[in-house]
């Protein structure tokens, strides 16, 4: 998402960390108890027959922090269960359009979150996310994220602010679900997910999507490699290690497939590396230019089009493309709300309109195939193999991998569960 303020001195990131780690010392059931748990269960690799899953999503957290980090909590899952050398985000790899190809199985294209911001020609409307109205408003969501696909099948399904959620889509809408509150504490977060999952059984949800913006805000400010991002990570894997003990308390927790994801990774941007398209292109030859660094959409007056087009071909260290001739390996650009031209900056460049700098040392929004774009998937539970490696595989297979692992029906879509059915048991 754009860089915005955020409390990232490395003396708040310590004192939060500090309160985590204090709080995951004094947990009732520390992590080497655990075993106890396969007591209770004598066949802990069967199929639960009601089986759950939970899903977090911490946004921005890119493929290499647990290199770089200490981070016992997520070793802890790899050791139970499965990581993934990375996940592959969609192109444009940003937040809305990655968190509903994360909840669809379907590229942006398909889907139509084709940025975080955009303008629909079918229905003369913006979408933007701080837009209350068009966030809650289901014509802008295509596909069948699966919390209605879990719902239809008689399914208990949750969520905590995944994008989609707040719309009713098909008419449907997770039985329990948050508006979306910045602010509200990622302790909390965990109490209410934790509260859900230990409802009555007739009430329980068996999916829940939940989501931390973190660490991509602190990955804005700071960049991949500073300090206080490091912190940052440490404190989120607290949080998890927190999270995951009061899990296992729950009596049925060995029912319970947990996964652990991001929808995209972070880059590095340096105030060197800046491009103004102004000095380039005059912003009268077109009717709506949407986006934000490194990735913008342009609807073209027609009786400027060639010369537009020339303009944004001329402009260095971007790659720009026509509608419908964006590179099949991206599957974009074929949407009638991409408009007329597609434009991402090269790795470390920053684009913007005006030439204001975003005073931002992270980015994300390049081509997906680039590693640093790449996000981290950890899972375990009764559904994974245990300490296996899966290679890297692209974040529209996690609809299907979450329709097996229920046992429901998928949804027409452009993910397959042949591309992670290894990383299951038999």
């Amino acid at each position: 998402m754009p860089p915005r303020p955020h409390a990232s001195q490395l003396s708040f990131l310590r004192s939060l960390l500090f309160t985590a780690t204090l709080l995951y010392a004094l947990c009732p059931t520390p992590y080497a108890l655990s075993p106890k748990l396969y007591a209770q269960n004598p066949t802990p690799y069967a199929l639960s027959p009601k089986p759950f899953v939970v899903m977090l999503s911490m946004d921005g957290y890119r493929w290499d922090y647990p290199e770089q980090c200490h981070t016992p909590n997520l070793d802890r899952i790899a050791d139970r269960g499965v990581k993934a050398h990375s996940i592959q985000s969609a192109f444009p790899s940003k937040t809305f359009p990655n968190h509903y190809t994360m909840a669809t199985g379907l590229y942006p294209d398909n889907h139509g979150i084709v940025q975080n911001s955009f303008y629909d020609p079918e229905t003369s409307r913006k979408y933007a996310i701080r837009d209350r109205d068009a966030v809650e408003d289901p014509s802008f969501y295509g596909g069948e994220p699966i919390w209605v696909t879990a719902e239809k099948n008689g399914i208990t399904s949750a969520s905590f602010f995944w994008v989609g959620s707040e719309a009713p889509i098909k008419g449907i809408q997770p039985t329990y679900w948050k508006k979306y509150d910045h602010n509200f504490p990622f302790e909390n977060r965990i109490d209410t997910v934790i509260y859900w999952l230990n409802l009555p059984e007739e009430k329980r949800p068996r999916l829940v999507m939940w989501y931390f913006d973190e660490p991509d805000g602190i990955g804005h400010t700071e960049g991949p490699h500073g300090e206080a991002t490091f912190q940052m990570v440490a404190y989120l894997d607290s949080l998890l290690g927190v999270f995951l003990d009061k899990l296992e308390q729950l009596p049925h927790a060995h029912e319970i497939n947990v996964i652990v994801t991001s929808d995209h990774g972070m880059g590095i941007n340096t105030p060197d590396k800046h491009i103004c398209l102004k000095h380039y292109i005059e912003t009268d030859w077109f009717r709506e230019i949407e986006g934000w660094n490194p990735n913008f959409i342009f609807k073209v007056k027609e009786n400027y089009y060639d010369t537009a087009w020339q303009a944004l071909q001329a402009i260095p260290h971007v790659s720009v493309w026509k509608h419908g001739e964006v590179p099949e390996r991206l599957n974009y650009g074929r949407n009638p709300r991409t408009r007329d031209f597609i434009l991402v900056a090269d790795s470390a460049w920053q684009v913007s309109l005006t030439g204001r700098h975003s005073n931002s040392a992270g980015a994300h929004g390049y081509d997906p195939f680039k590693k640093d774009m790449h996000a981290i998937f950890y899972a375990k539970g009764l559904a994974f193999k245990q300490g296996y490696v899966h290679p890297t595989f692209e974040n529209i297979h996690l609809y299907p991998l979450i329709c097996e692992i229920l046992g429901i029906e998928p949804a027409p879509i452009d993910g397959h569960i042949d591309y992670v059915k290894e990383m299951l048991r038999p």
